[in-house]
C-alpha cells in the first residue's frame, strides 16, 4: 500500500487549530490546564530552546498555546505608490499594513500609513473642482462646497489623530476570523489640517431630530457597478460635533496620499477607521442611524455579549463598535534583534486609547509575571496616541520576550491574550510582543 504524503502546514495554521495540541505535538510534552510550568523544563524546553537557538531565562512563566514571537510568520513587500516597507494583504482593494518598527515616529510619515480600502479609488482627480455635498433629512440648509470654499469660510486646524482599522489585530484569533488578517500594523496617527466638521454641519443647520451623519465616497465597488457604494458609514452627531471630527485635505503638511482619501476625507478619530470616509463628496444628516453599506451587521459590529469562539451570532445580538479599545505598541526594537545582554536595551513606543487617555504604559521582559512602568508623554492633542519610552537590562544570554500593556485613564487594562472572539475578529487589543536574542 503506498503510502499517503503528510499534509504540509503553517505554524500559525497548527496553532490556530488547537494550541494546546499544537503545544504537544511541537515540543512532546502535555500541559497542565493554561499553564506550561513544568512543560518546558524537561524535553519540551530543550526542543523549544533549540528550535529559538537560545535558552529561555523564564521559561517557567511562557503560557501555553502561545506562539513565540520569533516565530512570528512575515509576509512579503510588495510596492505601492508613496508607500514604502508596507504589508499587502490584499491587491483588490488595496489593504497593506505596516510593520511594527516602521511606525517608530511619533508622527507617522505619509509614506508609513497603512491603507484600508473598501473600493476602488477614483482617477483623474481634480482638487480644483472637487465639491463636497452637505444633504440629508435633517439638514435645514443643504448645499455644496468646493476645497476652496471650505479653506476661506471656516476656520483651519491641524491636529494629530489617530486611526485604526476595526480589525488590526485579526489574525490571531481562533478560530479565524473572515477578513484581512491584519498584524499590528493597521494603525497610524499622522497631522491632519482641514477645517472642523461641526462648523459645517452649523453653517449648513441641523434640524432638531437629527440623530447621525453618513457619508459617501467618489471610490467605486470592485465589482464596477457604479450603482453599488463600496461602503458607506457614519458616526451620531455627538460625536461628529466634537472639536476633533474634522474634514481634512492635508496629511503631515501635503496632499493627503490617493490611498488614504485625496483630495477630501473625513477624519472621526478614536473609532474604527470606517467611519471616516475617504475620497469624500457627500455628507448626510440622519434622522436615524445611517443605513448606508457596511453599517449592518456583521460589518464593523460586535455581540453585544460574550458568545463561545465560532459561534453563530444573530445581527438583532450584535452592536455597532465605537470607540477603540485601549491599546499599545512596540516600535523599538524591531522584533526578532541580537542584543549583547550586558547593555542597557531601550524600548519605546505607543499607546491609544478610543476617545479616552492612556494613563500608564507597562513593560515585561518575564512573559507578563512581572510589569515594570514607563515614562509616558501627553498626547499632542485629544485622540492622538500617546509616546512612551523606557529601558530594561536583561538579566542573562537567552530568549526573551517583550511584552507591552497599557491603562486607559478609566481604569481599563489590555488583556495578556487575545480577548473574546466575535465573527469578523474586531477589537484585539492583546499585549503586544517583540522577539529578543540575548548574547
Amino acid at each position: 500500500m503506498k503510502r499517503q504524503k503528510p499534509e504540509v502546514t503553517t505554524l500559525d495554521a497548527l496553532y490556530a487549530d488547537d494550541p494546546i495540541a499544537a503545544d504537544r505535538l511541537l515540543w512532546g510534552r502535555r500541559t497542565s490546564g493554561l499553564s506550561r510550568r513544568g512543560f518546558l523544563r524537561k524535553s519540551g524546553l530543550l526542543s523549544m530552546s533549540a528550535a529559538l537557538g537560545a535558552a529561555i531565562p523564564f521559561a517557567r512563566f511562557m503560557p501555553a498555546g502561545l506562539i513565540p514571537a520569533a516565530f512570528a510568520a512575515e509576509s512579503a513587500e510588495t510596492e505601492i505608490e508613496g508607500k514604502e516597507g508596507l504589508i499587502v494583504l490584499n491587491t483588490r482593494p488595496i489593504n497593506a499594513e505596516t510593520p511594527a518598527h516602521l511606525l517608530d515616529d511619533a508622527i507617522t510619515p505619509n509614506h508609513r500609513m497603512f491603507v484600508r480600502n473598501n473600493g476602488i479609488p477614483p482617477e483623474a482627480v481634480d482638487p480644483d473642482t472637487w465639491t463636497l455635498e452637505i444633504a440629508g433629512e435633517s439638514c435645514l440648509r443643504p448645499q455644496s462646497f468646493t476645497i476652496a470654499d471650505l479653506r476661506s469660510r471656516f476656520e483651519e486646524v491641524t491636529l494629530q489623530l489617530q486611526l485604526e482599522c476595526g480589525g488590526n489585530g485579526r489574525s490571531e484569533f481562533v478560530p479565524a476570523a473572515s477578513g484581512n488578517q491584519w498584524t499590528t500594523g493597521a494603525i497610524g496617527c499622522p497631522m491632519f489640517t482641514g477645517v472642523r466638521l461641526r462648523d459645517v454641519l452649523n453653517y449648513c443647520g441641523l434640524a432638531e431630530d437629527a440623530v447621525y451623519l453618513g457619508y459617501y465616497g467618489a471610490d467605486t465597488h470592485t465589482s464596477g457597478d457604479p450603482d453599488r457604494d463600496p461602503i458607506s458609514r457614519g458616526v451620531p452627531i455627538v460625536k461628529a460635533m466634537e472639536r476633533e471630527s474634522i474634514i481634512a485635505w492635508a496629511m503631515n503638511g501635503e496632499d493627503i496620499p490617493l490611498q488614504n482619501g485625496y483630495p477630501l476625507r473625513l477624519i472621526c478619530a478614536g473609532w474604527p477607521g470606517s467611519v471616516s470616509g475617504k475620497w469624500l463628496n457627500k455628507l448626510v444628516v440622519r434622522n436615524q442611524i445611517h443605513d448606508g453599506e457596511k453599517m449592518a451587521a456583521p460589518s464593523y459590529t460586535v455581540p453585544a455579549e460574550p458568545v463561545a469562539p465560532g459561534s453563530r451570532v444573530p445581527p438583532s445580538q450584535m452592536r455597532i463598535i465605537e470607540s477603540m479599545p485601549v491599546k499599545s505598541l512596540v516600535t523599538f526594537p524591531q522584533s526578532g534583534i541580537s542584543h549583547d545582554f550586558r547593555q542597557r536595551l531601550t524600548v519605546r513606543g505607543h499607546a491609544w486609547a478610543g476617545d479616552n487617555q492612556i494613563s500608564g504604559v507597562f513593560i515585561s521582559i518575564d512573559f507578563g509575571a512581572t510589569w515594570l512602568p514607563t515614562a509616558l508623554n501627553p498626547a499632542a492633542n485629544r485622540l492622538a496616541w500617546q509616546n512612551w519610552e523606557t529601558w530594561v537590562q536583561l538579566p542573562e544570554p537567552g530568549y526573551y520576550e517583550i511584552w507591552a500593556r497599557a491603562m486607559d485613564d478609566r481604569g481599563r487594562s489590555q488583556p495578556m491574550v487575545v480577548p473574546g472572539w466575535n465573527p469578523r475578529g474586531y477589537l484585539n487589543n492583546a499585549s503586544h510582543r517583540v522577539a529578543v536574542q540575548a548574547v
